[in-house]
């Protein structure tokens, strides 16, 4: 927070009392003050003192001092004349009034506070843009959004590790959502977008790993266009986590363009499901089928229905797994090697991949 408004919450009290009040930076310097003639002098650092302490404020050298505890404000210390108890109610008081200017000064005049309440959609679109006029904030800029969820683990280290990542903190944004996600907001370049975003969800995963031993799971929005757009891509990459989740559990980065049918059928209905999955299955369900005959399946996927590719990738001769697929024919009614088949097996798993997951959400 800037000293200005220390010093603005300072001299509307100043009236009010006869007693010196002011602020000290982490390094003891008075940066604010009702006495003008102390601003820039050295008082010293009470940290360790505050530190010690168990009570709200902490007396010493004729001065009663409180810290500021937000987090725009870490490091800062309100200090007021004397170590009595109306010193303490003062210091009390100027704390609590100075921390509230400073949320005011952040929600109307900080640009990273601005862009939660975009992303959280607690601003008026009609007042996006006003706003932004205040800040100078450029709104047509391409941006892209990342949404970093970390596995059991806090964010309160991975935000200063993500945060080296992004030196320009006038135009890139890294904001803590809760203790397991963090948003990135990244101005983009005018090419290769999505391939940049993925790249730099993928730098980010690394070191993560490396420099924290932290397992993440990170989402990649669409670019947005414009401010207003922000709020939707957040959604999309929070979305790509929980598509991910399902289809694709095996990446660390997941990009909302590259989901295709897996999008789909996330917003489908589970009755739907169900009832496509009988439609398709009518022989037998999906669940007559082995493990050993599962796993065949998804590496004939996997190789382009190729019979002669996964027969050597299996390990088996090329006609033991002909075999296996008629038996799946004769099981399922559908023949792997016909295109048309491998496509609604292909989604049918799929939607059995889906259903399980909304089931286990369930208990």
């Amino acid at each position: 927070m800037s000293s200005r408004i220390f010093q603005s919450v300072i001299v509307q009290m100043k009236d009010a009392t006869d007693r010196i009040v002011g602020v000290i930076d982490p390094d003891g310097i008075v940066i604010a003050s009702s006495d003008l003639s102390q601003i820039g002098t050295n008082i010293g650092s009470v940290a360790q003192l505050l530190e010690e302490t168990d009570t709200l404020t902490v007396s010493s050298a004729g001065k009663t001092y409180k810290a500021l505890s937000q987090e725009s404000t870490d490091g800062y210390t309100v200090f007021t004349a004397g170590e009595d108890e109306l010193a303490k109610t003062i210091c009390i008081m100027a704390s609590i009034a100075i921390s509230e200017a400073g949320i005011y000064f952040e929600e109307n005049h900080d640009k990273r506070s601005f862009v939660k309440t975009i992303i959280s959609e607690n601003i008026l679109p009609g007042d996006i843009f006003v706003r932004a006029k205040e800040l100078g904030f450029s709104q047509d800029v391409a941006r892209g959004v990342l949404v970093i969820r970390l596995a059991n683990a806090s964010n309160t280290s991975a935000i200063d590790t993500v945060s080296d990542v992004f030196p320009d903190k006038q135009n890139d944004f890294v904001i803590s959502v809760n203790d397991t996600d963090i948003v990135v907001i990244k101005e983009l370049p005018a090419k290769n977008e999505t391939k940049y975003l993925v790249g730099l969800a993928e730098t980010i995963h690394e070191k993560l790993k490396t420099e924290l031993s932290f397992t993440s799971v990170i989402g990649v929005g669409t670019p947005a266009r414009h401010l207003r757009e922000l709020a939707e891509r957040y959604k999309e990459a929070l979305i790509a986590i929980d598509i991910g989740r399902v289809f694709e559990t095996g990446k660390s980065v997941i990009c909302y363009e590259n989901l295709g049918i897996s999008r789909l059928i996330y917003q489908l209905p589970t009755t739907l499901c169900e009832i496509f999955l009988a439609e398709v299955f009518k022989r037998n369900p999906i669940e007559s089928l082995d493990a050993e005959t599962l796993f065949t399946i998804y590496k004939f996927f996997e190789n382009n229905l190729n019979v002669s590719e996964t027969s050597r990738k299996l390990f088996v001769h090329r006609n033991t797994l002909v075999y296996r697929l008629e038996k799946i024919r004769k099981i399922t009614g559908l023949d792997l090697r016909v295109f048309d088949h491998a496509i609604i097996f292909k989604v049918a798993l799929m939607v059995r991949m889906y259903l399980v997951s909304q089931e286990s959400k369930s208990l």
